[in-house]
Protein backbone atom coordinates (compact mmCIF):
# COMPACT_ATOMS: atom_id res chain seq x y z
CA UNK A 1 0.00 0.00 0.00
CA UNK A 2 1.49 3.33 -1.02
CA UNK A 3 1.44 6.32 1.29
CA UNK A 4 0.68 9.71 -0.29
CA UNK A 5 3.47 12.24 -0.12
CA UNK A 6 3.53 14.90 2.56
CA UNK A 7 2.92 17.65 -0.01
CA UNK A 8 -0.23 15.90 -1.25
CA UNK A 9 -1.52 15.55 2.31
CA UNK A 10 -0.93 19.25 2.98
CA UNK A 11 -2.69 20.29 -0.23
CA UNK A 12 -5.64 18.01 0.49
CA UNK A 13 -6.00 19.45 4.00
CA UNK A 14 -5.75 23.07 2.76
CA UNK A 15 -8.49 22.78 0.11
CA UNK A 16 -11.46 22.69 2.56
CA UNK A 17 -9.96 25.52 4.62
CA UNK A 18 -9.64 27.72 1.53
CA UNK A 19 -13.20 26.85 0.51
CA UNK A 20 -14.58 27.80 3.92
CA UNK A 21 -12.62 31.06 3.99
CA UNK A 22 -13.76 32.02 0.48
CA UNK A 23 -17.37 31.20 1.37
CA UNK A 24 -17.04 33.39 4.47
CA UNK A 25 -15.65 36.26 2.37
CA UNK A 26 -18.53 35.99 -0.11
CA UNK A 27 -21.09 35.90 2.73
CA UNK A 28 -19.43 38.91 4.41
CA UNK A 29 -19.55 41.06 1.28
CA UNK A 30 -23.12 40.01 0.53
CA UNK A 31 -24.21 41.08 4.01
CA UNK A 32 -22.20 44.31 3.77
CA UNK A 33 -23.66 45.32 0.41
CA UNK A 34 -27.17 44.30 1.45
CA UNK A 35 -26.82 46.47 4.56
CA UNK A 36 -25.60 49.45 2.54
CA UNK A 37 -28.46 48.99 0.08
CA UNK A 38 -31.01 49.03 2.91
CA UNK A 39 -29.39 52.14 4.43
CA UNK A 40 -29.66 53.96 1.08
CA UNK A 41 -33.29 52.88 0.69
CA UNK A 42 -34.09 54.16 4.19
CA UNK A 43 -32.42 57.47 3.45
CA UNK A 44 -34.43 57.87 0.23
CA UNK A 45 -37.66 56.74 1.87
CA UNK A 46 -38.23 53.78 -0.45
CA UNK A 47 -37.54 50.97 2.05
CA UNK A 48 -40.29 48.44 2.66
CA UNK A 49 -39.65 45.76 5.24
CA UNK A 50 -40.16 42.23 3.98
CA UNK A 51 -42.61 40.19 6.01
CA UNK A 52 -41.82 36.54 6.59
CA UNK A 53 -44.74 34.12 6.48
CA UNK A 54 -43.86 31.92 9.46
CA UNK A 55 -46.40 29.25 8.53
CA UNK A 56 -45.02 28.70 5.04
CA UNK A 57 -41.45 28.82 6.37
CA UNK A 58 -42.15 26.24 9.08
CA UNK A 59 -44.01 23.97 6.64
CA UNK A 60 -41.30 24.07 3.98
CA UNK A 61 -38.40 23.74 6.40
CA UNK A 62 -40.19 21.05 8.40
CA UNK A 63 -40.91 18.97 5.32
CA UNK A 64 -37.36 19.27 4.01
CA UNK A 65 -35.72 18.45 7.35
CA UNK A 66 -38.12 15.57 8.01
CA UNK A 67 -37.47 13.92 4.67
CA UNK A 68 -33.70 14.45 4.84
CA UNK A 69 -33.62 13.18 8.43
CA UNK A 70 -35.76 10.15 7.55
CA UNK A 71 -33.54 9.22 4.61
CA UNK A 72 -30.39 9.67 6.71
CA UNK A 73 -31.90 7.45 9.43
CA UNK A 74 -32.69 4.74 6.88
CA UNK A 75 -29.19 5.05 5.39
CA UNK A 76 -27.45 4.81 8.76
CA UNK A 77 -29.62 1.89 9.91
CA UNK A 78 -28.80 -0.01 6.73
CA UNK A 79 -25.11 0.93 6.90
CA UNK A 80 -24.31 0.52 10.60
CA UNK A 81 -27.48 -0.60 12.34
CA UNK A 82 -28.61 1.13 15.51
CA UNK A 83 -25.47 3.05 16.40
CA UNK A 84 -24.54 6.59 17.45
CA UNK A 85 -24.26 7.47 13.75
CA UNK A 86 -28.06 7.29 13.66
CA UNK A 87 -28.12 10.65 15.48
CA UNK A 88 -26.96 12.21 12.21
CA UNK A 89 -30.41 11.48 10.83
CA UNK A 90 -32.47 11.54 14.01
CA UNK A 91 -31.60 15.13 14.87
CA UNK A 92 -32.83 16.70 11.58
CA UNK A 93 -35.83 14.35 11.68
CA UNK A 94 -36.77 15.60 15.16
CA UNK A 95 -36.27 19.27 14.20
CA UNK A 96 -38.37 18.79 11.06
CA UNK A 97 -41.11 17.02 12.99
CA UNK A 98 -41.19 19.82 15.57
CA UNK A 99 -41.51 22.44 12.80
CA UNK A 100 -44.37 20.47 11.25
CA UNK A 101 -46.02 20.24 14.69
CA UNK A 102 -45.62 24.02 15.07
CA UNK A 103 -47.25 24.50 11.67
CA UNK A 104 -50.15 22.25 12.70
CA UNK A 105 -50.67 23.96 16.06
CA UNK A 106 -50.50 27.43 14.53
CA UNK A 107 -52.94 26.47 11.76
CA UNK A 108 -55.38 25.00 14.30
CA UNK A 109 -55.12 28.04 16.56
CA UNK A 110 -55.84 30.45 13.73
CA UNK A 111 -58.96 28.42 12.85
CA UNK A 112 -58.21 27.58 9.22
Amino acid sequence: MSVPSLAAQVIISIIPIVGIVMGGVVAFFYLLWSHKEKILQIERGSYQAKRIDIEVFSLLTGLMLSFVGFMLCVFFIVLKGFDYALLGGAIPLAVGASLLAFFGFRRRRSGE
